[in-house]
């Protein structure tokens, strides 16, 4: 059974409204449903958990490993009776249908305390629910367990390492970026050191960090509450995203005065992360001067080591002709005939992975370190192919997210079609 406590919602009002709702009503079938759904969650390692409406019936799907999987179909009665629930428990308006809003709530769960992000949004069939889970323990984040090659994670240990500057990770919503962050912080975190952090969300409690949330209807923006944490003799900044002109040039400002500052940008390629500021109109002598390092990262499925099953490489050739480069080590080989050394694998399916294949997953990442040439290249605008190639001489055995996400394949961590899914094409 699910413990749920005090819920905050748009209105900033704590209320325990779903306790009492439960202290009257203890045995009310759709309380029991709610709690039944959230634990299956819980327990399926699900991130979200959606709650949508249909023209007949209505269905629950869980987010598991990024894919979202459904777990059963409700009756519309119940539904309705279920979004009220949610809403109670998130406190947020249950009277309010036709406009979006978004609360909070604290559950536990065999002794942990998670937290739920609450989002409703009325569609033509009726009010759709997203529950976000987030786990706020970070004490067993490791950046040793996030998918670093050794390469990578020595070559972005010497960026989070120095006394200032600015260290971007880049990567769409959901690959792991904050993640990362909060690993990197937890490894820098010392008593002497001042860490403090603002997010939209905060989605991860540490201790020994100051964290601060955004709250645009007080107007405690990121750029707003960024001047005001540099009045807080900070020794490293934590943004949780550069969205326009005015956060990025506090964050280049701050990083250029002594503080370390990391924060996330939606870009498709480390090189792109350099891009996106000028083109938010960053001065590229002040982009070139701040930025010690990019980290482009997406998370893929781990291959659930209980059912994956091996194969040739040669029973699949459009498959082949995308590892051709890592599978020829000769240099005399016939490259039109794949070895018959190449083995791969492929995801099956069992209990133990719900009949997906994968359980899990892991980072591939695209590591690119900022050093005298490639901050020349920025001042003089170079594009991102050519800021690309020169790291490529730069810094030997550098990899782009496709060929990191291939030796991964190539070590039966994930497999084909799932680093064609994640990275589109390689």
């Amino acid at each position: 059974m699910v413990m749920c406590s005090q819920g905050t919602g748009q209105n900033g009002k704590g209320v325990d409204l779903l306790l009492q709702y439960r202290l009257k009503a203890a045995d009310a079938p759709i309380l029991r449903l709610l709690d039944g759904i959230i634990v299956q969650g819980l327990e399926a390692g699900a991130s979200d958990i959606h709650l949508e409406p249909g023209t007949e019936r209505n269905r629950v799907r869980y987010r598991i490993d990024g894919v979202l999987q459904q777990a059963q179909s409700i009756t519309m009665e119940r539904h309705t009776a279920l979004i009220s629930c949610v809403k109670l428990m998130a406190g947020m308006d249950i009277a309010e249908k036709r406009k979006p809003q978004d609360g909070r709530s604290q559950i536990a769960h065999n002794g942990q305390k998670i937290d739920l992000r609450v989002s409703s949004l009325p569609t033509i069939q009726g009010e759709k629910i997203v529950i976000r889970v987030l786990n706020s323990k970070v004490n067993q984040l490791r950046l040793e367990d996030m998918g670093f090659t050794g390469v990578n994670l020595a070559r972005y240990r010497i960026m989070y390492r120095a006394s200032y500057g600015l260290v971007l990770v880049t990567g769409p919503t959901g690959s792991g970026k904050t993640t990362t962050l909060y690993a990197t912080l937890e490894e820098l975190n010392q008593p002497e050191r001042n860490i403090i952090t603002i997010e939209d969300p905060v989605e991860y409690h540490m201790e020994g960090a100051n964290q601060v949330a955004v709250n645009t209807k007080i107007g405690m923006t990121f750029a707003n509450g960024l001047r005001s944490i540099l009045r807080q003799d900070p020794n490293i900044i934590m943004i949780g995203e550069i969205r326009d002109r005015e956060t990025a040039e506090i964050a280049i400002q701050a990083a250029l005065t002594g503080h370390l500052v990391f924060s996330t940008l939606h870009t498709n390629t480390a090189a792109g992360a350099v891009t996106r500021l000028l083109d938010m109109g960053i001065e590229p002598f002040l982009a070139a001067s701040a930025l010690r390092g990019v980290v482009a990262q997406r998370l893929v499925r781990k291959l659930c080591p209980a059912c994956k099953k091996k194969y040739m490489a040669d029973k699949a050739m459009w498959e082949w002709k995308r590892f051709r480069n890592l599978a020829c080590e000769e240099k005399d080989r016939d490259e039109s005939k794949p070895p018959d050394s190449l083995a791969l694998y492929r995801q099956s399916g069992c209990d133990a992975c719900r009949q997906s294949g994968y359980r899990g997953r892991i980072a591939v990442h695209e590591v690119l370190p900022v050093n005298a040439v490639l901050k020349n290249k920025i001042i003089c605008g170079d594009s991102e192919q050519e800021l690309w190639n020169a790291a490529k001489a730069e810094f030997p055995g550098i990899s782009s997210l496709e060929e990191d996400g291939m030796q991964k394949v190539k070590q039966g961590i994930t497999s084909v079609q799932e680093l064609l899914r994640v990275l589109g094409t390689v």
